[in-house]
């Protein structure tokens, strides 16, 4: 316990998220848009993800697990030195965790989205892991009258609310009061949004007045604080925050774990990391855990679909 202790207190904040071990001070992570060494045979005690909101939580968690078990290097593998475990991760978006990658300033790239053809081109010799499945939910809040007499949206009813067509919640249903329909969106050039826009809205744009969050988790928030909300919630968030806030079927699907796995579910999405060029010996270490059977069960426990 007081090793956990010790340990936690290390924890060392770096944008959004980072993990660290604790038993020597270490260096201070690379400053932006100082490159990452690529294939360099020195060994580095440190490693950096950058991207996805979404994904960054679960390789936080994972990284935790992997610096609480081994805290140095040579407890992974005799071969390594005897340095300590630093792993950073940071939240920019998917599209910011291939920025990263392309210009060297992380090792990891995080996505919550597919990898495009112009980018897998970019980037040239590319590692990739796919790690699991998340959806985007339609969700209300818990308060909302509308769960009440209608647990369903078709494609075209939420392409119309995210549209602006259906502006007041009386317009998806005559029952409903007459107020105004608040709409929660990511950022218009994250991953998220580029998933939401394929699957729902097409050629559609969302109403220029929708609110832009700048992570999944302040998207998720606005929803819970607000009666007349509505916005597409990552399912992980969903589970992070039960009873929070309703996720509603979309044509009569609903989002399960079931469901998003089969793709049955339309707005799903994979979980994926991106490397440029070939691993080091100590990064296949960590990615090794990642893909196991133990990362696996944390991506479930923090509320996705695992792949294996």
């Amino acid at each position: 316990m007081k090793r956990r202790i010790s340990l936690l207190l290390c924890i060392v904040l770096v944008f959004a998220i980072a993990i660290t071990g604790c038993n020597k001070q270490e260096p201070a992570p690379s400053k932006e848009g100082e490159k990452v060494a690529e294939d360099s045979k020195e060994f580095k005690a440190q490693m950096t993800f950058n991207g996805s909101s979404t994904l960054a939580p679960v390789m936080s968690a994972i990284a935790t697990d992997f610096i609480e078990e081994y805290t140095t290097w040579d407890k992974v593998d005799s071969k390594f030195p005897e340095e300590n475990i630093a792993i950073y991760v940071s939240a920019g978006g998917s599209g910011a965790g291939v920025k990263a990658v392309l210009e060297g300033t992380s090792d990891f790239g995080m996505l919550a989205r597919e990898i495009k053809d112009e980018e897998k081109e970019k980037i040239g010799d590319m590692k990739d892991f796919t790690l699991g499945i998340d959806a985007l939910t339609i969700s209300i809040n818990p308060e909302n009258p509308l769960y009440k007499i209608k647990d369903d949206l078709s494609t075209e009813e939420i392409k119309k609310i995210f549209s602006g067509e259906y502006k007041y919640w009386d317009d998806v249903d005559n029952s409903l009061e007459h107020k105004e329909i608040v709409v929660v969106i990511r950022d218009l050039g994250g991953g998220a949004h580029e998933v939401f826009q394929k699957s729902i809205m097409g050629d559609t744009q969302v109403r220029e007045d929708a609110i832009q969050a700048p992570s999944m988790g302040a998207l998720v928030t606005k929803v819970i604080e607000n009666k007349d909300a509505i916005g597409y919630a990552s399912f992980g968030m969903v589970n992070q925050n039960e009873g929070k806030l309703i996720p509603l079927k979309v044509d009569g699907v609903e989002p399960t774990k079931e469901n998003i796995a089969n793709r049955s579910y339309k707005i799903s999405r994979p979980l994926i990391v991106v490397k440029k060029g070939k691993l080091t010996p100590e990064q296949q270490a960590f990615m090794d855990l990642v893909i196991s059977e133990k990362g696996s069960e944390i991506i479930e426990k923090m509320g996705f679909v695992p792949v294996n």
